[in-house]
């Protein structure tokens, strides 16, 4: 990378925080923990939203089960229950109480793991959810991770090779695979790895617990169909980035300093370009988690997105809860932590975050 491929430069306070060292020529990193202390307030704002945003989810999600026609009583014992049938089994599953009551049980319940239990197999809605889940976030992980690697990769080729064929190329692929449903992708997989090569498995699932080797045959292909379009969302994303922050001032200035190219792009641009392509890649989370409902269906995969539907078709109210709260927890989780990395990326924050925190102590001790 040439000077002219890095062009301007940030003041001197966007450059790192401390110079390199004349004896290693290294970067000391300060520890993740004190990054993340450095923004308390828009984290604290973030977990304050995000536990008001669980609890509507909560009360939207029990509110939509209490007001549905299911009735547990018609359902398992059929049409030839008697009133004392139905007396009996409402009180059974506490549906003869107040309806507020019935949503602080669930709720409270639901806090200590406690999510009920399924109308027609009397099975746990937890033990039920606690064989499912897995699949799932062993699935979106994957997915998520080669996201990360192939739309970064490429939207950093794109950036350096900005307007020239690397960066068209990509421009273009990302465009089309915008365009594709993952469960179109998938079928694609299927009829060219499995049908034609035969080089893996037309669907099923082996736990990770059997061996790296054995789950990643299984859980390649439906990861690949899932990944695509949040890789081609984050490619432009950090595309965009990268080509901005490569023309700011503080490029120049580091490689005057002496910095290495790979260093300036991974060690400086970067880090200041990849908070949109995070955000992005946070966005993608609840994107991947809702292609799984047609995706584990094409592959045959006993995840969480089967066992609700299966629910839905049951009317089996308890597991239909059970799986929305569980995947509404999973994705405010991923906001948090994608909140959490831009805190840790973002040198400004930490620095008005401290200043903040200085004058608050300056201000005690006088």
């Amino acid at each position: 990378m040439s000077t002219s491929a890095l062009p301007d430069a940030k003041p001197p306070s966007a450059l790192p925080d401390k110079k390199p060292s004349s004896a290693t020529g290294r970067r000391t990193w300060a520890p993740l923990s004190r990054r993340l202390a450095a923004a308390p307030r828009p984290l604290g704002r973030v977990l304050a939203t995000t536990a008001t945003v669980f609890v509507l989810a909560s009360l939207l999600t029990f509110a939509l089960g209490a007001l549905s026609d299911a009735n547990p009583a018609a359902a398992v014992l059929g049409d030839t229950a008697t009133p004392a049938d139905i007396a009996r089994m409402e009180a059974e599953f506490g549906l003869d109480r107040p309806l507020y009551v019935q949503y602080f049980t669930w709720l409270g319940g639901a806090f200590t793991g406690d999510l009920g239990v399924s109308w027609f197999t009397g099975v746990p809605v937890a033990d039920s959810i606690g064989q499912a889940l897995p699949v799932d976030l062993s699935i979106a992980g994957l997915a998520l991770l080669l996201a990360v690697v192939i739309g970064g990769g490429a939207g950093i080729a794109a950036a350096l090779d900005n307007g020239g064929r690397i960066d068209r190329a990509v421009t273009l692929v990302c465009s089309a695979l915008a365009t594709l449903p993952p469960f179109l992708i998938g079928i694609v997989l299927i009829v060219v790895f499995a049908v034609q090569f035969g080089a893996l498995p037309t669907g099923g699932y082996e736990p990770l617990g059997s061996g790296l080797g054995p789950w990643l045959r299984y859980a390649i292909l439906p990861a690949f169909a899932l990944s695509l379009d949040a890789a081609a969302s984050i490619a432009r994303q950090l595309r965009t980035s990268l080509v901005g922050a490569l023309r700011e001032n503080y490029v120049t200035g580091a490689e005057m300093r002496g910095f290495s190219a790979r260093r300036v792009l991974f060690g400086h641009v970067l880090r200041n370009a990849a908070g949109p392509a995070l955000t992005v890649l946070g966005v993608s989370v609840p994107v991947i988690l809702g292609g799984a409902v047609v995706t584990e269906k094409i592959f045959n995969l006993p995840g969480i997105a089967q066992l609700s539907l299966q629910a839905a078709e049951r009317h089996d109210i308890p597991v239909i809860q059970g799986t929305l709260l569980v995947t509404v927890a999973v994705v405010l989780a991923a906001n948090v932590a994608v909140n959490a990395a831009l805190a840790a990326l973002n040198p400004a924050a930490r620095r008005s975050a401290t200043r903040r925190r200085a004058a608050g102590t300056a201000g005690g001790t006088a």
